[in-house]
């Protein structure tokens, strides 16, 4: 690999890292250049066996050792501490990043083709909740993902950091127009199970063996939940008996319990 030392933040060879806590910055930066960041020996590796093409590294000078197994053709760039966080914006407690290529995604209608059980996003805006529902799901037994337009970016740093690197284990798509995008989820011959508290919906448990033999499960943003255009197009609406008085759980919680379900029948 090739070791470059980088000593100041204004290094032209170093913009995929600039910062990166800014997120309207990153947003405008990272899908239009065909890149997206990922932050840990652990899942920069699982991007590598992902097999996503490698355009960088940025190491914290003492780590560079870490990486003595990657190509020849590698670019490593290596600074210490104080320029990567002058770079980035934070400190970087991981001691390492990584700048990747983007992949093409597949149309919904791809997607499908090999997929028994299916995961519908509507607005998950939030990046955390993204990542904890795509390490649940490569966890518990899902096949694909699909998106609404107004999702989040799974390839998002913070996304990719909490899924731990499963985000690269879940093929997923997004929707050009929604919500005729769950048209084509049903006519692909899945049952759209849509996730809320409402007093019409079936307890979880009690689904139907029509219902579970080829699910697409589908959550909304959290607070909002899914749209009433959403709920329309469902066939059933689903819910998780709780106690308490309590009437909602966490989006991802609720997703981790719902793949759970499904997965031990």
């Amino acid at each position: 690999m090739r070791v470059t030392q980088v000593v100041s933040a204004d290094d032209p060879r170093i913009g995929d890292y600039r910062a990166l806590t800014d997120l309207e910055l990153r947003t405008r930066w990272e899908p239009p250049n065909g890149l997206f960041i990922a932050e840990g020996e652990l899942v920069i590796r699982r991007a590598l066996r992902a097999g996503y093409g490698l355009r960088s590294i940025l190491v914290d000078e003492k780590r560079v050792d870490q990486f003595a197994d990657l190509p020849d053709e590698a670019t490593v760039y290596a600074g210490a501490p104080d320029v990567l966080e002058a770079i980035t914006g934070f400190h970087v407690h991981r001691g390492v990043l990584a700048s990747f290529q983007r992949r093409a995604l597949p149309s919904i209608e791809e997607l499908l083709v090999p997929a028994r059980r299916l995961v519908v996003l509507e607005g998950l805006n939030t990046h955390t909740n993204l990542g904890a529902l795509f390490r649940s799901a490569a966890a518990l037994g899902i096949d694909a993902i699909v998106l609404s337009p107004n999702c989040a970016d799974p390839l998002y740093r913070r996304a990719v950091r909490v899924s731990m690197g499963e985000v690269f284990a879940i093929p997923y798509a997004k929707a050009d127009a929604w919500p005729q995008a769950l048209k084509v989820v049903r006519d692909a011959g899945f049952r759209l199970l849509a996730l809320t508290p409402g007093a019409d919906s079936v307890a979880l448990s009690e689904l139907s063996p029509a219902d579970r033999e080829r699910p697409a499960l589908m959550f909304g943003a959290e607070g909002p939940g899914l749209t009433g255009a959403a709920l329309a197009a469902s066939d059933v609406r689903v819910s998780i008996p709780m106690a308490n008085g309590v009437d909602s759980l966490n989006v991802a919680t609720a997703a981790a319990i719902a793949f759970w379900e499904l997965a031990r029948q």
